[in-house]
């Protein structure tokens, strides 16, 4: 019999944080029939040998390199045939009500291809990642220039449900359905933007994506390391590829102004690390204090 709902959590040296975060889920699953995975993309820190024994019922995959994250959900996804699947990040804390009504409100709404929630920082403010627009031509443009009302659909009520465009990979509850129509995450997105890029899909496809007032904690970044030449490599790369690839039709006389607006942000978020690192170096007192 084919389960509810199918968990997967992708982990990359995240001991701890993944630690608290399956405790929250097995808490948020109780009476549901789950399945829960966790794909490990070779972490270094123990995390298999320290969790598996303290959690007999999640299947863990122990991947032998870092296949990135669209890659190891997509293992998970074709391993299992729940109704359906939700992307779970290590470094969340999931409120023990937010699975069990996402679901509702899925089986609800059958036009409804996958749902979000609201995210809340270490502090308990919701995130404005929490309800995203698709970044077309205009929209990263007004996003890059400092406008982000748009972009982070700042009209909607944070206490109502609501129609949005961009579901976050961090709780991305998705219809089966929904992924053998449109297809899975996109595997030329290492990390990053492949949570766009399905959201467009759905889209496409004639689904609706809604945010609801549901909450989960985010520990944005710490499953990352944002202070690596890697991160900012990875994450602009990702603006790339979803601008290429849904967007490379345009005339180059709009294409052309986004394209050096994203080179540009890289380049001035690599020369603020090397600042930073350049401070420390000089300065390392002031680190350490």
């Amino acid at each position: 019999m084919a389960k509810k709902v199918s968990i997967v959590i992708v982990s990359y040296n995240v001991c701890q944080l993944l630690d608290e975060c399956l405790q929250s889920v097995e808490r948020a699953l109780e009476g549901i029939e789950d399945d829960i995975f966790v794909v490990d993309n070779k972490s270094t820190d123990g995390t298999v040998d320290t969790l598996q024994p303290r959690y007999p019922e999640v299947h863990f995959v122990a991947n032998k390199e870092n296949v990135g994250f669209a890659r190891a959900n997509n293992q998970v996804i074709r391993m299992s045939d729940s109704e359906y699947v939700l992307l779970l990040n290590p470094d969340t804390v999931v409120y023990e009500p937010t699975i069990r009504e996402t679901l509702r409100f899925l089986d609800d709404h059958p036009q409804a291809g996958g749902a979000g929630v609201r995210m809340l920082t270490r502090e308990g403010t919701p995130a404005p990642e929490s309800r995203r627009a698709i970044p077309t031509p205009w929209v990263s443009m007004l996003k890059m220039l400092g406008f982000t009302k748009r972009y982070y659909m700042s009209h909607l009520s944070w206490d109502k449900p609501g129609r949005i465009e961009v579901i976050s990979g961090a709780y991305c509850m998705l219809r089966r359905k929904a992924l053998d129509q449109v297809g899975l995450l996109d595997e030329d997105f290492f990390m990053y933007g492949e949570d766009i890029d399905l959201s467009y899909r759905l889209l496409k496809g004639g689904w609706q994506n809604w945010y609801l007032p549901l909450d989960i904690i985010h520990y944005k970044g710490e499953s990352t390391q944002k202070t690596s030449f890697r991160y900012v490599h990875v994450f602009y790369q990702a603006m790339l590829i979803f601008f290429r690839k849904h967007y490379g039709h345009l005339s180059f006389i709009f294409t052309l102004p986004v394209k050096c607006a994203i080179y540009f942000r890289a380049f001035l978020a690599l020369l603020q690390m090397l600042t930073q690192r350049f401070g420390a170096f000089i300065n390392p007192r002031k680190n350490i204090s």
